[in-house]
């Protein structure tokens, strides 16, 4: 790989201090209209972005090599240059020399970078002479106590393991068509693997918006655990859809598809911007509700709702390896307290004889499976179903006792994981029921 000039890693160093000194999370700080990478060309942009991402994942691993070679720790802006030239130097193949000029003319571009310039350049010499075998000898850090204890407790040492290393790989691309009866003809075009989901995933990642399809619409992004929830609902053709904190509107555009009369409700404006451009781009319909659903009323009770809830999204750390940086084991409290919440809203909009699928992107019980345990507990006439195994294209040993969906980073290593997410299927009895 060709080195990064100074405007990427200007970027990228940006990005990486945004998240670990100010708590930011890499979603906001790209958005930023004035942030770590505003007037970057679209090049320069995707290479921050991923000089960023690779250094948040490995970050553990890089310190500790770096820490063989520092007395104390430099400033902030130093430590950046320094974890971004080992991670061109181990995780992207760019030349040595190049990396450590790199750290050497980022430091130095710094308004008080020159006094440690020179620091710099000695490290990252020596992390160089160190070659392959100090990253080798070198180990990854062990997930955060407040993401390992819950895992390790539910599921065991094997899978706290497993999926400490999936979160270490870069995930592939996954997408979702809008017609799924086309998805030989998409995989051939694209190269892709039709899923056993029925989902395309493709091995490599480049800009999005140059791949055949995306002009015309014939699919968007959405990982393939991501996908499943919505299908839990079954055939939505022609039923009152509601989508609960929708936006950025992957399982709208899903339900649409169906040939389902959705709205799509969030409280998020600049967010439900993102789903009308893909609702335009795909030529699919829905009603978009900017309200809080907490005090928004339909004006009739719904076929069946969705709630995709706020949540830690600790299924997402493969993608987003900035957030274990950012919760830092943060209270988890009001989260799962809103979820409750957003659970018997939901439920309260749900026709007698509907169904409900409520599903987070977390990788912690209580904000899954404890949490449909406790509402189904509380709420006697709810009753939860089995989902149709067949239909969905999952391994029945993802679906729980309960008939919980539980999808794992670890789940399908050879094919290059999955995000991590719970979904339930629960059913209003009807007016005779």
């Amino acid at each position: 790989m060709s080195a990064p000039g100074l405007a990427a890693r200007k970027g990228a160093a940006g990005l990486v201090a945004g998240v670990l000194d100010r708590g930011e999370t890499l979603s906001d700080l790209v958005g930023e209209r004035n942030g770590p990478l505003a007037g970057l060309e679209p090049s320069e942009l995707a290479r921050a972005q991923s000089l960023a991402t690779a250094v948040l994942r490995r970050l553990g691993r890089i310190d500790a090599v770096l820490g063989g070679f520092l007395r104390k720790a430099p400033p902030p802006h130093a430590m950046n240059a320094l974890r971004l030239a080992v991670a061109e130097m181990r995780l992207d193949g760019v030349p040595d020399h190049a990396a450590v000029d790199g750290a050497v003319r980022l430091t130095r571009a710094h308004p008080k970078g020159k006094h440690v310039a020179g620091l710099v350049n000695a490290v990252a010499r020596k992390v160089a002479a160190g070659g392959a075998p100090l990253w080798d000898a070198t180990a990854d850090a062990d997930p955060p106590g407040w993401l390992a204890e819950p895992i390790r407790h539910e599921w065991g040492v094997a899978a706290l393991e497993s999926i400490a290393a999936a979160h270490l790989r870069e995930p592939p691309l996954d997408l979702t068509l809008r017609k799924p009866g086309d998805a030989t003809e998409w995989a051939a075009r694209l190269e892709a693997e039709v899923l056993p989901t029925g989902s395309l995933r493709l091995p490599r990642r480049g800009r999005v918006s140059g791949l055949p399809g995306f002009d015309e619409g014939a699919w968007w992004v959405q990982d393939a655990a991501a996908a499943l929830p919505a299908r839990l609902l079954g055939d939505v053709a022609g039923k009152r859809v509601l989508d609960l904190c929708a936006a950025p509107g992957g399982k709208t555009l899903q339900l649409a598809a169906a040939g389902a009369e959705v709205a799509a409700l969030d409280m998020s404006r600049p967010r439900l911007g993102r789903l009308r451009e893909n609702l335009d781009r795909t030529g699919l319909e829905a009603r978009i509700v900017a309200a809080d659903a907490l005090g928004w009323t339909p004006a009739e009770p719904f076929d069946a709702v969705l709630v995709d809830a706020p949540c830690s999204a600790t299924g997402t750390i493969r993608r987003h390896p900035d957030l274990p940086h950012v919760r830092a084991g943060r209270d988890l409290g009001p989260l799962i307290e809103l979820q409750a919440v957003l659970l018997a809203r939901a439920w309260a909009m749900l026709r007698p004889g509907g169904r409900l699928v409520f599903c987070t992107c977390s990788l912690l019980p209580a904000e899954g499976e404890g949490q449909v345990a406790g509402f189904v507990a509380e709420t006697l006439e709810a009753r939860r179903i089995m989902p149709d195994v067949a239909a969905l294209g999952v391994d029945p040993a993802w679906i729980d006792g309960a008939g919980g969906l539980r999808l794992r980073p670890d789940y399908w290593p050879e094919r290059g994981g999955m995000d991590g997410f719970y979904a339930a299927l629960i059913e209003k009895p009807g007016i005779d029921g």
